[in-house]
């Protein structure tokens, strides 16, 4: 449940490297490996006396637990977005940690699972209860916070930017293991603030298409607001994207100039536990990890402002 006690919008990542996404019919779900879609963020909504929460789309729709098998005497049943006229169990997961990874549990006992293999099967999302030691890893999911809910604070700081959770490596041995101390998902440059992926590869099964390949093998993510000298971002403004495959930080500043053409000035992370910015120097983090900056006038005010790039 901890996973979910601060985050406001998450990512589900699949032990298939896919993310959850919600179709655009706005009834089923599926699983893709590009997650920069919209409709691969949920937010959480935490039942209030309770620990379980509820998953709702981009379309305003919650996920589902239905009774609807997938296929004819399948033991799967689908799962769904549905906007119910009296909020029930079936729109109610609870989480339960596996070492850094999470179980969603219906309150009938049935797991989210992300199934693999052939048609139909493939990419597909149902609840179900895995009986094969072959297919156990499948109701494990990774959580990507994108954003962290609004504390209640005598003076509030500036809101969160997106900043998410990656795990190390997952094993593929069928029972999940635990954290470790070695096993840590964070590592720090400057304690930079930027969460690192320390996964290597996972084999998965062979894709339809290549279109289905992964962004970050042809380079990394990189989310960027334009802030103030104060560091204040216009919330309303969507947050911007591209991809950049240098490895330096004068790389990226420059690719930033090109972007926002802005000339003078600072590529900041954002601290996810106190919201402070922070001037990003040495070398950018490795494995192509997604990156969530700011970008402020070299006449920031703020901590180790006295610092560039």
């Amino acid at each position: 449940m901890e996973f979910f006690q601060r985050a406001k919008v998450v990512r589900l990542r699949s032990h298939h490297d896919k993310y959850m996404l919600a179709d655009d019919d706005q009834e089923n779900v599926f699983q893709d490996r590009n997650g920069c879609h919209n409709n691969a963020k949920w937010t959480v909504e935490i039942v209030e006396n309770s620990n379980v929460i509820r998953l709702k789309s981009c379309y305003g729709k919650y996920l589902t637990a239905s009774n609807m098998p997938l296929i004819l005497r399948g033991a799967g049943k689908k799962v769904l977005q549905t906007m119910p006229t009296r909020l029930n169990s079936s729109v109610e997961w609870e989480p339960i940690r596996e070492g850094v990874q999470v179980r969603l549990r219906t309150r009938y006992g049935q797991y989210l699972r992300a199934n693999g293999g052939f048609p139909p099967w493939r990419n597909t999302i149902t609840h179900d209860v895995p009986h094969r030691t072959s297919t156990a890893n499948w109701v494990l999911w990774d959580v990507d916070i994108v954003d962290l809910r609004a504390q209640t604070q005598a003076h509030p700081k500036p809101k969160p930017r997106p900043s998410p959770i990656t795990p190390p490596n997952r094993s593929i041995n069928p029972t999940p293991r635990a954290l470790s101390p070695s096993s840590s998902p964070f590592i720090s440059e400057m304690d930079s603030l930027v969460k690192i992926d320390l996964r290597s590869p996972t084999t998965s099964e062979p894709e339809d298409s290549p279109t289905c390949l992964s962004p970050i093998k042809e380079g990394r993510i990189i989310f960027y607001d334009v802030g103030n000298e104060n560091g204040d971002i216009d919330d309303s403004k969507k947050e911007a994207f591209f991809t950049f495959k240098g490895s330096c930080v004068n790389e990226l500043k420059n690719k930033l100039k090109e972007e926002t053409r802005l000339d003078d000035i600072l590529v900041c992370c954002r601290n996810p536990l106190n919201a402070k910015l922070y001037p990003l120097h040495l070398q950018l983090p490795p494995n192509n990890t997604d990156m969530h900056v700011v970008v402020v006038p070299s006449s920031f005010k703020g901590e180790f402002n006295n610092l560039s790039l």
